[in-house]
């Protein structure tokens, strides 16, 4: 058995986009529009782990609106807790979310952990990869804003 991918539906695809791939630093793998089912899929990985069909990735599932230009309406559910990556650096990674006016839900005031949340109100955890960096401002005096 091996982990392919989690499905996420947007309804903006260019925000969304926006957001995974130029905030968050994922790498788009593939595309593929489908006219028939009149949707789109947008695969994104980690960046290094792009090789391959089958590595782990986010889908991004775009569903196109009807006839009329009416899109359809996403509730989020409470099954669903969040996305998680391991980042080299977690105040960078937090500062380059915040550079592209992202807000950090959670700071990562312990240096180890923090939240955010996408343009369809995803939860994303970012964990330090390794031990946990020292406290530093202004992540370390920043408190939480909304729910994660």
């Amino acid at each position: 058995m091996k982990y392919l991918h989690t499905m996420v539906r947007v309804t903006d695809l260019d925000q969304s986009l926006t957001f995974y791939r130029d905030a968050l630093g994922l790498v788009e793998v593939r595309r593929t529009e489908h006219e028939a089912g009149r949707f789109t899929l947008v695969y994104l990985a980690a960046p290094g782990d792009e090789a391959g069909r089958f590595q782990p990735q986010l889908e991004l599932t775009y569903n196109w609106p009807d006839a009329d230009g009416k899109a359809e309406t996403y509730t989020g559910g409470r099954n669903f807790g969040h996305l998680a990556y391991a980042v080299p650096d977690i105040y960078a990674a937090c500062q380059r979310l915040a550079d592209h006016g992202v807000t950090i839900s959670r700071p990562p005031r312990d240096g180890r952990m923090a939240f955010v949340r996408s343009p369809d109100n995803i939860s994303v955890e970012l964990l330090q990869d390794g031990p946990a960096l020292p406290p530093a401002e202004p992540w370390a005096s920043m408190p939480n804003v909304g729910s994660w």
